[in-house]
């Protein structure tokens, strides 16, 4: 689906999936050169990597309600726009201070809350944003073209930061990032379908800020397809950050993997989400709905494969390990982003994906705080293994609850 489809002659989505797909790709760079200047440069403990992790999520436990609500009352695609500027700034100020020799831990820490906190602005308008700018039988297909571009970034992205790291050092190879963002923005602003105007109150509401607070509380835990994929996400999110707060700790100073081929293994790793993203629609069609997203929520005990890398194959077992990993994680993801936005009004679809955000990336600080705790006192691997088992027991949430009864999407709910 992602080849082919209605959306290939909808201007205004190509003009939505390059912007995001510049920003997959320069995105990659930033995501792996942060941790290594922190590791390799800075010389972080392995709690402080964990704080710096954490950082980088702490916004979507403490003001993802409120940012739901917002969403719901504004246009989305300007908070795109401002929030991506937002980011070109913050980025900016990394190679500037390597340059004049003052990058430090409490600068990344600042870097890492404020990208963190764009990341919920954007995420929560991203996905708000998609159902007013597709019709909502597309909206399969935009999910499927959308994971198409962020697999092949993190296919080709790693190896491409890891040689620009080799290349220019951590620190100058994130000037990449400055200027894919910067055409993310243009991009979002050349879009010419005009954006509804959102409802200013919610039905029961009368338009409190708490009062729709609770309204988008209620979107999911009084909905157990909602409240399921909350469960299995959130518990998936809390062990796998367990796991990657340890895995670069892994493999620069236990493995001695170097930072110039560091990114293969997360490339080979990343082969297996564009796999993933290839097969969805087969997997699904074959397995059902509910079967297929149990399947591939269990994809992350894969991980667990990291622990036979040694020597010469270090690498080449740690991709291995990624591939097996990462390969249900676009299944998951098309299908699970799909069915919440098909079974949401309109109105709600804000406050929805900022509650479904809070609960499912509100997992995500704990787990990297603990993976830093972990390694420290437990070690380097016991914490792999903690990471791993509850990352891939997220599984039982769908398993044992109504998703896997499921053979297909539902009817779309109306407005």
């Amino acid at each position: 689906m992602a080849f082919k489809g209605d959306l290939w002659h909808h201007r205004d989505f190509l003009k939505f999936w390059t912007g995001d797909t510049f920003t997959q790709f320069t995105g990659q760079i930033t995501d792996l050169a942060l941790p290594t200047i922190a590791v390799l440069t800075v010389q972080v403990t392995a709690f402080q990597l964990g704080i710096l992790n954490a950082l980088g999520f702490i916004a979507f436990p403490t003001l993802g309600l409120l940012v739901g609500v917002w969403m719901d009352r504004i246009r989305r695609r300007p908070v795109m726009i401002v929030v991506n500027l937002v980011e070109v700034a913050t980025l900016a100020t990394v190679p500037a201070a390597f340059v004049i020799g003052v990058l430090g831990l409490y600068q990344l820490y600042a870097v890492a809350l404020i990208m963190g906190t764009c990341t919920l602005f954007f995420d929560v308008a991203y996905q708000s944003y998609l159902p007013s700018l597709v019709n909502r039988e597309d909206l399969v297909e935009g999910n499927q073209k959308l994971q198409t571009s962020a697999s092949a970034a993190q296919v080709v992205g790693p190896s491409v930061a890891s040689a620009m790291m080799q290349l220019f050092g951590a620190a100058l190879s994130i000037v990449a990032d400055v200027f894919g963002t910067l055409v993310a923005v243009l991009m979002l602003a050349s879009i010419r379908k005009p954006e509804p105007k959102p409802e200013c109150s919610s039905a029961g509401g009368q338009g409190h800020l708490l009062a729709e607070m609770r309204e988008g509380i209620r979107v999911i835990t009084g909905n157990k397809l909602l409240w399921t994929q909350a469960g299995c996400t959130g518990t998936s999110n809390f062990g796998s950050n367990i796991f990657f707060v340890a895995i670069l700790l892994y493999a620069y100073r236990t493995l001695g993997i170097s930072k110039g081929v560091i990114g293969i293994a997360f490339s080979m790793g990343a082969v297996g989400f564009l796999v993933g993203v290839l097969i969805s629609s087969a997997v699904t069609k074959r397995l059902g709905l509910g079967r297929a997203i149990a399947l591939s929520s269990a994809g992350s005990f894969g991980l667990l494969i990291v622990l036979l890398a040694n020597g010469s194959f270090a690498v080449l077992i740690m991709g291995a390990a990624l591939f097996v990993g990462y390969l249900g994680n676009p299944i998951y993801n098309i299908n699970q982003v799909s069915l919440r936005q098909i079974i949401t009004p309109n109105r709600l679809q804000g406050r929805m994906n900022s509650t479904m955000r809070t609960i499912v990336w509100g997992t995500i600080p704990a787990g990297s705080l603990l993976g830093g705790l972990f390694s420290t006192s437990l070690g380097i691997i016991p914490t792999l293994v903690i990471g791993g088992l509850i990352s891939g027991g997220s599984f039982l949430w769908i398993v044992l609850g109504p998703i896997f009864r499921l053979s297909k999407q539902p009817e779309p709910m109306g407005d």
